[in-house]
């Protein structure tokens, strides 16, 4: 089966309407973290205050996405999704209420962090969905679960293009607090959406809850760290873009700057299910690492949004790989009743790394400027680089192989008009 094929068997099984909405569901995710850095940034004349906002936006969604992720896989998503896309919604206009009323930096921190705490993961969960919504094509699911993970990738690092550009329009028609409240609502609509789907039923066996088996192992430590390491990435990246457009009296450009990272790597990751199966992902996320160190190093000589942008560009281009690589191995290294909690923990390393990065980087922008900051993005690299260059044989014996479920049974969802 060719990746073409793959892709649009994909959708048969799923449906149109599904992918469209776990796309969606996602970009509220992507939005918050820009659109409170920016909000808290212009609202307090602070970039060390703004990145601290949502670096806790970013933590307490580090803490809460793997709680949320083991009550999925034991009570099913469809419950958990649902009450953290309402909640979540609830928390960002509160956020919005809370800095336009000038409360005190210590109230803004706490309502960033207790939104970043209830909003859902949506990418991570939508990928556990595919494994059972693919089960019955015997053959071919090895195949499919690989093109699956490559569009997950590839549509992760769309919403984190889209969602940066939408905060940069709202930001540029409205203010920063109109880009969070886009993003609520879309959270509300969408997210819901994506909890009472019908795929969500997939995602739950009672069978396999009720002996869940072991989530922590040395393979998935690796694994966290190295997305650990792209989180910071994102962090750096996005506040050293902050620092230039703001310096050049166009804040909402940073928006459409980081957003580039998220095009080249959306088109990166559609590319990946082309790569032949025999190249182990332990193998490519390596590949991926060296190649995010050597295309970042061009971030320390530029000056302004206008240079900035095609770099980060071309820096997108080994991101999806490099995160498709790792949930990958993550997904073939933990019991299968513990996928969810794997796929969460994954996205709470990027989050937490996020935190870092953001955090870090608005310290040293307040300190020396833009390239400071984008030096966190260069020490992000390295850092994948070299976990990635000493944990190979770890991760290789780890990982389980895909056997394919043969299984003559049908979809476990029917398909979607």
């Amino acid at each position: 089966m060719t990746p073409l094929a793959s892709y649009r068997h994909l959708v048969q099984l799923a449906g149109p309407t599904y992918v469209l909405v776990a796309f969606v569901g996602r970009l509220p995710l992507a939005m918050s973290q820009l659109g409170t850095l920016l909000l808290v940034s212009t609202a307090t004349g602070s970039y060390g205050l703004g990145g601290l906002s949502a670096g806790a936006l970013a933590v307490a969604n580090a803490v809460g996405a793997p709680v949320a992720g083991t009550l999925a896989d034991r009570v099913g998503q469809r419950p958990v999704v649902l009450v953290q896309s309402l909640l979540g919604a609830a928390g960002l206009v509160t956020l919005v209420s809370v800095v336009g009323a000038g409360a005190p930096a210590a109230a803004v921190v706490a309502a960033a962090a207790a939104t970043g705490l209830v909003l859902p993961q949506v990418g991570p969960l939508a990928r556990v969905r595919w494994r059972p919504l693919t089960r019955g094509t015997g053959v071919h699911q090895r195949r499919l679960v690989d093109a699956a993970f490559s569009y997950e990738g590839a549509a992760d690092e769309a919403s984190f293009a889209l969602g940066p550009a939408l905060v940069g329009l709202s930001v540029a028609l409205y203010s920063p607090s109109g880009a969070l409240l886009l993003a609520a609502a879309l959270l509300a609509v969408f997210g819901s959406a994506f909890a009472l789907d019908p795929s969500a039923r997939v995602a739950h066996a009672p069978d396999l809850a009720a002996a869940p088996g072991r989530l922590l192992s040395s393979a998935l430590l690796v694994l966290v760290g190295a997305q650990l390491s792209i989180g910071m990435l994102f962090g750096a990246t996005q506040t050293g873009a902050t620092v230039l457009a703001t310096a050049a009296g166009q804040p909402g450009v940073a928006g459409l700057v980081h957003a580039t990272l998220g095009v080249g790597s959306a088109v990166a990751g559609l590319a990946t299910a082309y790569l032949p199966e025999r190249i182990g992902h332990e193998r490519r996320a390596l590949v991926a690492a060296y190649a995010l160190l050597v295309l970042a190093l061009p971030l320390l000589l530029v000056d302004s949004p206008a240079t900035a942008a095609p770099v980060v560009l071309v820096l997108g281009l080994a991101v999806a790989p490099y995160m498709i690589a790792v949930f990958s191995l993550a997904e073939r290294a933990v019991p299968v009743a513990r996928v969810g909690a794997a796929m969460t923990v994954l996205a709470s390393a990027t989050g937490l790394g996020y935190a870092v990065g953001s955090t870090l980087a608005g310290r040293f922008a307040d300190a020396s400027g833009a390239t400071a900051a984008f030096g966190v993005t260069v020490g992000a690299t390295v850092l994948a680089a070299v976990l990635m260059t000493t944990q190979q044989g770890r991760l290789r014996r780890a990982t389980r192989p895909s056997v394919p479920e043969v299984d003559a049974a049908p979809p476990l969802v029917e398909h979607h008009a």
